[in-house]
């Protein structure tokens, strides 16, 4: 079954210090589940070890996508299989144009070789699809782009490598309404039935367009609370300190 990522009693350490301290989830093919929380409560520490970055070690637990167990596995590896993480903050390359990355990295990602034909017709039913002008690939990536521009980049990569499940870490950060919502209506037009999304954020705006399954409050590296959709508007109304509590006695 595709599209099904499991996070089995995972805890994590960077620089000797532990931050993640015994998080289980599950994301079911075709779901949107959001983690919400306050910066440094180990949200992005998480997303970046599901994926694998290095500077994060997983000292327990394990990650299992599709059945398959992919702790052991490096960055690349665990994209072959189905992983991709959008970042909140994505590098600039100069000199690489966005079509070139995009080609270079399904090529990559896919095991395939594509050429340039073929791969440029893939990419402008994508652009097509996501409403974004074609000018747009011929430009070094994220090179003086906005914040918004970044996250559209972001998520047109995330439309041609069609990953099982896809995590976005703070896609939503330091957007405007208007930016946000694009990225919203991108994010809505290429997921699938199959893919799983999971959603890392500060705030509910962009579960106002993206409505999750699930949504988990997560402080202090623990998952401290479970719910539905309207657990996030609780939060957006009330804040987290109600929650501060159970992070401790956990």
């Amino acid at each position: 079954m595709k599209g099904h990522l499991k996070v089995e009693n995972i805890r994590i350490a960077a620089q000797g210090k532990e931050i993640v301290k015994g998080v289980s989830l599950e994301v079911k093919p075709g779901q949107i589940v959001a983690i919400m929380g306050p910066n440094g409560s180990g949200k992005s520490t998480l997303a970046n070890a599901i994926m694998g970055h290095p500077e994060y070690e997983v000292t327990a637990g394990k990650i299992v996508l599709d059945g398959e167990d992919l702790t052991p596995l490096s960055v690349d590896q665990r994209a072959k299989k189905g992983l991709f993480l959008s970042f909140q903050y994505p590098s600039a390359i100069e000199g690489v144009t966005i079509s070139n990355f995009l080609r270079t990295a399904r090529n990559a990602v896919k095991n395939i070789t594509m050429n340039v034909i073929e791969f440029n017709n893939l990419l402008k039913e994508k652009m097509n699809l996501l409403c974004i002008d074609q000018k747009f690939i011929s430009r070094y990536l994220n090179q003086g782009f906005s914040g918004g521009e970044k996250k559209k980049a972001e998520i047109l990569q995330l439309a041609i490598l069609e990953p099982s499940v896809a995590i976005l870490d703070e896609t939503d950060s330091g957007l405007d309404v208007d930016a946000l919502k694009v990225v919203a209506e991108g994010i809505t037009k290429t997921r699938t039935k199959e893919m799983g999304i999971l959603i890392i954020t500060h705030y509910c705006r962009i579960l106002d367009y993206l409505k999750p399954d699930v949504v988990h409050v997560m402080l202090n590296g623990r998952i401290v609370k479970t719910g539905s959709s309207e657990l996030a508007k609780e939060l957006e109304k009330s804040g987290y300190a109600k929650y501060q509590k159970l992070s401790v006695i956990q």
